[in-house]
């Protein structure tokens, strides 16, 4: 008689590729997990940074001013709001819906660096502007480098380029 070890949890990985299995052709094409989770749609944000600012650029297309609301708190930005199916008339016949509507919410968890202090939120064509100023304390200096053989040199903070011995 040979001795088989046992494993409880093959069944429950058999469980779990069959139920990949079908529901692998369920999810739209084009969708992604954060849509899934959060619901119908989800604006498209860009994040970036440059030397003072953290900047979010978000779509919002069809939506007007009031129709969504800009939070910042403990370091996350939260935007949220509605974008509103209107129905033209009652005698319109749609044959097909493919933009999105309904309500939604993203947050972001932004750096310690950056602070609410001086921030601006600008709204034009469809595309909200935000710009949140980094930490006077975070933002990168210049070192002066003293030698003994040469004259004092000044390197960039964050330039790791350049070296103490260059």
């Amino acid at each position: 008689m040979n001795i088989v070890k046992y494993d409880p949890f093959k069944e429950f990985r058999g469980l779990q590729e069959d139920m990949a299995r079908i529901f692998s052709g369920v999810a739209p094409l084009g969708a992604n997990r954060e849509e899934m989770l959060n619901g119908a749609w989800a604006p498209k944000v860009d994040i970036f940074e440059n030397k003072d600012n953290l900047v979010l650029e978000v779509e919002l297309p069809g939506m007007n001013r009031g129709d969504f609301e800009l939070s910042f708190e403990n370091n996350m930005l939260t935007l949220s709001g509605e974008r509103k199916f209107e129905k033209k008339t009652d005698g319109d016949n749609y044959h097909r819906i493919e933009r999105s509507y309904g309500a939604f919410t993203r947050s972001f968890t932004l750096p310690q660096t950056v602070t609410a202090e001086g921030a601006k939120a600008e709204f034009n064509n469809g595309v909200l502007h935000v710009t949140l100023p980094k930490r006077e304390d975070t933002k990168a200096r210049k070192i002066e480098v003293l030698g003994f053989d040469s004259e004092p040199k000044t390197i960039e903070a964050n330039d790791k380029a350049k070296t103490a011995g260059a």
